[in-house]
């Protein structure tokens, strides 16, 4: 899998993702396993010294599926928040766990449960709701 890109996560939201991706263990490990990677590999910041362009929870996010060419506008939400009709996008999904931390222009790869690369990138990020 090719190099995945730098993240950056606020420090008032590592510790309980990384909390949530253990619980989700035995329900969905394979996502469960990817954001811990994700959580153990980003570069974590004090909340004052976040970008605001970066996704976070809460963000509204547009990402280009780069394998189809869709484009897509969600927001990334903790999983009781989730909900797929109001494009509420829970961590606890493989694009929820990819987007993560990332910036504009980013891309990231990941591994699909049937064998294929999914692969994104993001073009728009908006931490407004705050």
């Amino acid at each position: 899998m090719p190099t995945r890109p730098r993240i950056v996560i606020p420090a008032s939201e590592h510790a309980r993702l990384l909390a949530l991706a253990d619980a989700a263990e035995k329900r969905t490990p394979a996502v469960a396993e990817f954001l811990a990677d994700e959580l153990t590999r980003a570069d974590v910041v004090k909340d004052e010294e976040f970008d605001p362009n970066i996704v976070r929870m809460g963000s509204r996010v547009t990402y280009v599926d780069e394998v189809t060419g869709r484009t897509r506008t969600i927001t990334l939400v903790y999983p009781d928040a989730a909900d797929i009709d109001q494009n509420r996008i829970s961590i606890l999904t493989p694009i929820g766990a990819a987007l993560i931390g990332l910036s504009p222009g980013q891309s990231i790869t990941w591994p699909l449960p049937d064998g294929r690369v999914g692969s994104l990138k993001v073009v728009e990020v908006s931490n407004d709701q705050e």
